[in-house]
C-alpha cells in the first residue's frame, strides 16, 4: 500500500517539474522533432518550392544502388577517418604526456597547444589554405628552404586527404585535454609499487599506463570517429570537393544535395544513412571494448552511460544535418 504523498513533497515534485520544463520542451522541440521530420522527408521526393510527393524507400534505393557520388563520398570520408582519427590520437597522446611532466612554465605550453581549438574552426580554415598554396605558401616555403620539392597539397588530388589528415592534428586541444585529465587519475600508488618491484618507465607505460588510459582512450576514439564522419568545413571552405571529388566528405555531398540541389527528401535519406553508418561504427567498438578497456570498478555502468551519450550526440547531428 503506497503512502500518501505530503504536501511540501508534492511542491518540490511540482517544482522539479516546472524547473525541467524548458529542458524538456527543448529536446522535444529542436532535438527529436527535427529527427522524426527528417525520417519522414526521407520517404518522399520533396524539393524546395515543390510539392511533397511519398514514395516510400525509392530514395534509399536509388542512393545504395545507383549513386555513383554516395559511394564516392562514402570512400573518401572513409579514407579520411582511418587516417585523422589514429594520427590525432596519437598525437594527442603523446602531446597529454608531455604536459603532464613536472617542467617549468608548463601552463604556458598547455595553453599554447589549447590554443587552436578556441579559434574558429573557419579562421583555421584560411590559415591552413594559406599554407597549402602551392605558390607561396608557408609549407611549400619551408620545403624549399631545405633543398626539397614542393607540393601541390590539397589542390591535387593524390596529396588532398593526405593534407587535410595532417590538417586534422591542428584541433586535437580537446583531445588532449582529455587525455591529460585521464593521465591525472591514475593512481601514483601504482606507480610506486613498479618502482618497488623494480619496473623502469617503459614497464610502467605499457602496464600502467595504458591499461589506466583505456577509458579515455575508448571515450576519445569514439567520438573523434564521429567527430570525423561530419567533415564539412574542410570541403566547404578550402576545395569545393574537389579535385576530381577527392575530398568530397559525406557531409558536404548532404548539404550539396539539400541546398545546391534542394532535394531536402533526398538529402534526408543521406543523413539517415550516416546516422546508421556512425551507430554501426559505434556498436562495433563497443563489442569489441570488453576485450580491451579496464574500468577500476568494472565497465557495465560507464559503457551503458557513455552508450547513451554517445546515441544522443548521433542522433542530434544527423537531425541538424
Amino acid at each position: 500500500m503506497k503512502r500518501p504523498k505530503s504536501g511540501m513533497m508534492r511542491m518540490e515534485r511540482n517544482w522539479g517539474l516546472l524547473f525541467a520544463l524548458p529542458a524538456i520542451l527543448g529536446l522535444m522541440i529542436f532535438t527529436i522533432r527535427p529527427i522524426v521530420a527528417s525520417f519522414v522527408f526521407s520517404l518522399t521526393d520533396w524539393t524546395i518550392g515543390g510539392q511533397m510527393t511519398f514514395i516510400g524507400l525509392d530514395n534509399y534505393r536509388t542512393i545504395l544502388t545507383e549513386d555513383t557520388t554516395f559511394s564516392q563520398s562514402m570512400f573518401v570520408t572513409t579514407y579520411y577517418a582511418l587516417g585523422s582519427v589514429p594520427l590525432g590520437l596519437a598525437a594527442a597522446f603523446i602531446i597529454a604526456l608531455l604536459l603532464n611532466q613536472k617542467v617549468k612554465g608548463l601552463s604556458v605550453f598547455r595553453t599554447i597547444y589549447y590554443l587552436p581549438t578556441i579559434v574558429p574552426s573557419i579562421a583555421n580554415t584560411m590559415l591552413w589554405l594559406w599554407m597549402f598554396n602551392p605558390d607561396f605558401g608557408l609549407l611549400n616555403s619551408l620545403l624549399e628552404s631545405v633543398g626539397l620539392p614542393g607540393s601541390k597539397w590539397i589542390y591535387d588530388e593524390n596529396t588532398a586527404i593526405p593534407s587535410l589528415i595532417m590538417m586534422s592534428t591542428w584541433g586535437i586541444g580537446n583531445t588532449v585535454i582529455i587525455f591529460l585529465a585521464g593521465l591525472q587519475s591514475v593512481p601514483t600508488h601504482l606507480y610506486e609499487a613498479a618502482e618497488v618491484d623494480g619496473g623502469n618507465r617503459l614497464h610502467k607505460f605499457f602496464h600502467i599506463t595504458i591499461p589506466s588510459m583505456t577509458p579515455t582512450i575508448f571515450f576519445n576514439l569514439v567520438m573523434s570517429l564521429i567527430s570525423t564522419f561530419q567533415a564539412f568545413n574542410q570541403a566547404y571552405v578550402m576545395t569545393n570537393g574537389g579535385p576530381n571529388n577527392s575530398t568530397l566528405f559525406y557531409v558536404f555531398y548532404l548539404w550539396r544535395t539539400a541546398f545546391t540541389e534542394t532535394k531536402i527528401g533526398y538529402a534526408s535519406a543521406l543523413a539517415w544513412i550516416l546516422f546508421f553508418v556512425i551507430m554501426v561504427l559505434t556498436v562495433l567498438i563497443f563489442s569489441t571494448s570488453k576485450k580491451w578497456v579496464h574500468y577500476e570498478g568494472g565497465n557495465a555502468h560507464e559503457s551503458g552511460y557513455f552508450f547513451c551519450q554517445t546515441f544522443r550526440h548521433t542522433a542530434t547531428s544527423t537531425s541538424t544535418a
